[in-house]
């Protein structure tokens, strides 16, 4: 029998679950750690799940949910992801009201159905995502609702260091709170976090004392295999014979941008095989049109972005090809958790090469300096599972907090093709020695730097240059040590810090290997493009010095002439002055956002400064000053700019450059901050109210930064939407940066 405690604990018993678990959704078991997940809610606890893509996590949630008094709060980041869901929850149910979501889809009349359920306590789940929650109608109707509890799906959005962060869902316990019901139990599920991004979930969603229940993240029936990449015609050549090779099976083709899913499904589709194209571009109405078709066995491949597959529950996917390599190792264990969820074999190959990372660093530049740098060392994670000569599978698993008990899988591209192995001992002595001499607080570039004798800022500032094992590995280039420390890792010898990631210190065990080494070995590190540079190698010359005093010199101006910072040079630009030191006019119209205008306007007391400062600490300047060259106005650009003289809506523009308005505004933004003259005063006088424009006028006036999401937090409270801060900061732009 089932019984309430006072403490919202329900206590059953074994059977009694098995028989609730055949008779709502016809299974004989659990699975893996599910009952375990599922008793730790029933009796009052925080949850935090971790289980593989096709573990089994929804029914941790769906049959607590059932068994408990009231209505659960599934907050999911998807509104396809929710359909799917509750589509799929009511083909086991009598009744539908048992699960709604509640989004922008619904109707009137398909909203006040959900409503009146939930009022008469017939809705035992309800989806929702975290920006509807938040809505000051929603919470106050839900605190008239009994809660049993909240499972946050996707959790890993909550994190920055995940790999897709929401900054809505940093606000769940405050919503969560609101609600003024008491304590009420979390649970946390995703299927991919680090130990750094359990504990920032743990900590922002306020869970107490929580039971962490976490199985295996090891997928042993996919084959992982990396491949390097080909031009582009002998790339679809090999995804084309991939495919083949599955003949009559179904497969996902991730590629980064919409423009390339497009292009390789029509490709596919010219050489006689079932493929679509899916991305965010598209309507909803034809995703999920497509979506349902893949589902229903009609199409063979989907050539998506990674807008595809989140909560798609397909189990008979053999195969998942990269044609990009994903911005981290937790979006690359995603998606390839997509194939084979029937636990039959299916295949994961991924092709790369150094300029996917080019490719995401420029996307980074887009982004805040903090979400910049997380976004670094998870690309840095991501050429460390490239590189790497060891077992696939032991590696990615030691990524995830897991210890593989072999040495090889036989079932990834390492281990079925293995190299040669050398003697890297005296190697990781040298590596040890050195985190150790420089006190445990230092990155992996930097480490590497002092071995290989490289005289940088840094090791200048600590005086790096005086430990003993300076330039002691300067006949090995930085490839081979990076393979070096995540060996070290990988083995126990060395870690690296969760509070502050990426800081590499020495275990307990790699201190016994010091006092008495024993033989160590790897096998030949591989690379993927020959001469390549590696990973940061630009960023690894940042003068933080220089970039403070850039900063200072910014502010200065901007007080002087009354404008916001941000207006004379952005950010990026002054990480890249504090990179390359440019000394002329002309080196400094080569740095992103600087045109000759501008140059021209701001430029002169920033050279004279970079002059001054490289003077002063004799800095030898890079060599190779091949930074990135202007290119000339696109048709697009001049075509998108009379229209605008023409006063046509911007809707309509980006109807007739088949674009979205999204896109349109992005092209604008990248026009203005490039000095381009832009008046859309017309239509801005036609969908805004003078108010809110002169309200977000004075904003960016007086702001630091011109990031939007900033501006958007700072005026929520006037109902100001996104568009208007991005029309707005255009409109700045353009007056003010030419």
């Amino acid at each position: 029998m089932t019984t309430i405690t006072e403490k919202k604990t329900v206590n059953i018993d074994k059977q009694t679950l098995l028989k609730a678990l055949r008779e709502y959704f016809g299974f004989h078991s659990f699975k893996g750690k599910q009952e375990e997940a599922i008793r730790a809610l029933l009796e009052g606890n925080d949850v935090f799940v971790l289980m593989p893509t096709g573990g089994g996590k929804s029914l941790c949630y769906q049959l607590p949910a059932l068994l408990m008094d009231g209505t659960a709060i599934i907050i999911s980041p998807l509104i396809a992801l929710m359909k799917n869901q509750v589509d799929l929850f009511r083909s086991f149910m009598a009744k539908d009201s048992y699960a709604h979501f509640l989004n922008s889809s619904l109707s009137t009349a398909q909203r006040r159905k959900v409503l009146e359920d939930l009022e008469s306590g017939r809705t035992k789940l309800l989806y929702i995502a975290p920006e509807t929650l938040g809505k000051e109608e929603t919470l106050n109707f839900l605190k008239n609702i009994k809660i049993s509890f909240v499972a946050v799906d996707e959790a890993h959005c909550i994190s920055e260091w995940g790999h897709d962060f929401r900054p809505d869902y940093r606000n769940i316990r405050p919503m969560i709170d609101s609600l003024e019901q008491g304590r009420i139990p979390i649970m946390a599920l995703t299927a991919t976090a680090t130990p750094k991004v359990r504990l920032d979930i743990v900590k922002n969603l306020g869970m107490k004392d929580p039971v962490f229940v976490i199985d295996s993240f090891n997928r042993p029936n996919l084959y992982y295999e990396v491949r390097q990449r080909p031009s582009k015609e002998q790339l679809i050549k090999q995804v084309i014979q991939i495919i083949r090779e599955h003949d009559g099976q179904q497969g996902i083709v991730y590629c980064l941008l919409r423009k390339t899913t497009e292009e390789v499904a029509e490709i596919l589709q010219a050489n006689g095989i079932k493929a679509e194209a899916y991305h965010a571009g598209l309507g909803a109405k034809e995703r999920a049109l497509r979506q349902d078709r893949f589902l229903n066995d009609e199409t063979q491949v989907i050539v998506a972005t990674i807008a595809f597959g989140l909560g798609i529950d397909k189990p008979d996917i053999r195969f998942v090809i990269h044609y990009d390599f994903p911005k981290s190792l937790e979006s690359y264990y995603q998606e390839t958790g997509r194939a084979g969820r029937d636990g039959l074999p299916a295949k994961c190959i991924a092709f790369f090469s150094y300029t996917d990372i080019v490719k995401q660093e420029q996307l980074l530049r887009k982004k805040s300096t903090n979400e910049r740098e997380v976004g670094y060392l998870l690309l840095e994670e991501v050429v460390g599972y490239v590189e790497t000569g060891i077992c696939r599978r032991k590696y990615i698993l030691n990524y995830f907090g897991e210890k593989y008990p072999h040495d090889k899988c036989d079932n990834c591209d390492n281990c079925v093709h293995p190299r040669k192995d050398i003697d890297i001992t005296n190697e990781m002595k040298l590596i040890l020695q050195t985190i150790k001499e420089t006190g445990g607080k230092h990155r992996a570039l930097h480490i590497i730097n002092i071995l290989r004798g490289k005289n940088t800022y840094e090791v200048k500032q600590y005086e790096h240059h005086k430990v003993s094992t300076f330039g002691k590995g300067k006949d090995k280039d930085s490839y081979f040590w990076h393979a070096i420390i995540r060996k070290g890792v990988v083995d126990g010898l060395i870690k690296k810090e969760i509070e502050h990631y990426g800081v590499l210190k020495v275990t307990e065990q790699g201190e016994e290997f010091l006092k008495n080494p024993t033989k160590i070995t790897i096998p030949e590190p591989r690379t993927y493009e020959a001469g390549g540079v590696s990973l940061n190698s630009q960023r690894s010359v940042l003068d933080p010095v220089l970039l403070d005093k850039l900063r200072m010199l910014r502010k200065k101006m901007a007080k002087e002439q009354g404008i916001p910072p941000y207006v004379i040079f952005q950010d990026p630009t002054l990480e890249e002055m504090a990179t390359y030191y440019p000394i002329t006019m002309k080196e400094l119209t080569m740095l992103q956002g600087v045109t000759k205008a501008k140059a021209e306007k701001y430029g002169k007391p920033f050279i004279d400064l970079i002059k001054k400062h490289v003077e002063e600490h004799e800095i030898e300047r890079p060599m190779d000053f091949s930074l990135k060259q202007k290119s000339k106005k696109s048709k697009l650009r001049i075509n998108i700019l009379n229209s605008i003289d023409k006063r046509i809506p911007l809707y309509d523009i980006a109807e007739l450059f088949n674009l979205s308005y999204d896109e349109l505004l992005s092209e604008l933004e990248r026009m203005a901050m490039a000095g381009n003259k832009i008046n859309i005063d017309y239509f801005i006088d036609e969908v805004m109210d003078p108010s809110d424009e002169e309200l977000i006028y004075d904003y960016f006036m007086n702001a630091e930064t011109e990031d939007v999401q900033e501006a958007l937090k700072n005026l929520e409270k006037y109902d100001i939407t996104e568009e208007m801060i991005r029309l707005i900061k255009i409109k700045i732009f353009s007056e003010m940066s030419s």
